[in-house]
């Protein structure tokens, strides 16, 4: 198994990594391939950072575009289930970019923290 499809196994429900292959590969057939090995396994593979500051940076970035609500609620609920953050972490990272991204887009993520954990 290659270390790109292996990470997606280790930290996305089965149901959540086909959910967002078959939205890339519906119009764009091999599009999810490109993401599970040059991404999963390939930027999230290299040295320097744990998974924990990973995906700070995924939320941080995926908040501050707007936008990208489906994204940013399956960061959070890794960075909870699989990269050891609280979700009191979460939410403080997120006020924490209040004064850079405004507060409508933290509002906007705060709602995603709250549909992480809906179920």
């Amino acid at each position: 198994m290659s270390k790109g499809l292996q990470f997606v196994e280790e930290t996305q429900s089965p149901e959540a990594a086909a959910a967002w292959r078959q939205q890339l590969d519906e119009y764009a057939p091999g599009a999810s391939d490109w993401v599970v090995e040059a991404v999963f396994g390939g930027t999230y593979q290299r040295a320097g950072l744990e998974l924990r500051d990973r995906q700070m940076l995924n939320m941080a970035a995926l908040a501050a575009m707007g936008g990208t609500e489906p994204q940013l609620t399956g960061h959070i609920r890794t960075a909870v289930e699989v990269a050891g953050m609280s979700r009191e972490e979460v939410a403080e990272c997120l006020v924490h970019l209040m004064p850079y991204i405004g507060v409508p887009k933290v509002l906007a993520a705060m709602r995603c923290l709250k549909a992480a954990f809906a179920d």
